[in-house]
């Protein structure tokens, strides 16, 4: 590890090890690297003639490290955070790829389903707990929130894991690399927002029935009077992680219909 490098920052060791950079198809669009810390994956995707890189990296001695490794990079690596990151200090398009921190993979992706439009393809490392959620069906103790959202708006892949004696230090946890294509839906045929409020509101208490769980949602939605009975609405005897995207979408729009 370089002297001026952060001495927590664990790396990936092992040349054996399959890169998620290995994932990535031939160029199609620019590659941006979310937490390149000393470089180890940027180093393989600098390698790769056909990969248009750009990196963003919230610390300032990885940051200089990389500026000194790969003089290359000038004007292509942003110190920054990319959660907070204006999209306008970002290529128009681009496929994402990182081994994303552990600690704010989940805010990660939020980003990336706010950039959805402008994010074809992400390819990334997690911990495995966190990988496998995000790719799990319906009808799975691992489905959740962002499971939904996610495959709303792309078609995910879990390809493989990675056991903790491949960094050093090594994690307590394994770790997977997951794919996410983006699919061809472009609107949702209910709102956007109200869409978001029904999955997080129903999955902040997973066990109940939806009759119960979104009881709070349907009391705030202004409605005539005459429409006060839910009774009609399909899906609200079931708990949420049996509801797949296309019930959600059908849930939303018949609760904005109220």
């Amino acid at each position: 590890m370089p002297p001026d490098m952060p001495s927590d920052a664990p790396l990936n060791t092992r040349p054996d090890t399959p890169a998620p950079q290995k994932t990535v198809p031939d160029k199609i669009w620019p590659v941006l690297e979310v937490g390149p810390g000393t470089g180890v994956l940027t180093d393989l995707l600098l390698q790769d003639p056909a990969v248009d890189y750009y990196g963003v990296e919230l610390d300032r001695r990885a940051a200089d490290y990389l500026h000194k490794a790969y003089p290359q990079l000038k004007g292509k690596l942003i110190c920054d955070d990319f959660l907070t990151l204006s999209p306008d200090a970002l290529p128009e398009h681009f496929a994402l790829i990182g081994n994303f921190p552990y600690n704010i993979s989940s805010q990660i992706f939020f980003k990336v389903l706010e950039l959805k439009d402008r994010i074809p393809l992400v390819v990334g490392m997690l911990q495995k707990e966190v990988a496998e959620r995000f790719c799990s069906p319906p009808g799975s103790r691992a489905y959740g929130i962002l499971s939904v959202l996610l495959q709303t708006w792309y078609t995910p892949e879990y390809l493989f894991t990675v056991a903790p004696g491949a960094f050093t230090p090594p994690p307590k946890v394994q770790s997977g690399v997951i794919r996410l294509v983006r699919n061809d839906r472009t609107v949702l045929d209910c709102p956007e927002d109200l869409y978001l409020k029904v999955i997080k509101t129903a999955f902040n208490q997973r066990r109940k029935m939806l009759s119960n769980s979104l009881k709070p949602l349907l009391k705030d939605l202004p409605r005539d009077s005459t429409q006060q009975d839910n009774t009609s609405i399909d899906g609200l005897h079931r708990r949420p992680e049996q509801l797949g995207v296309e019930d959600f979408i059908a849930l939303t729009s018949q609760i904005a219909a109220l």
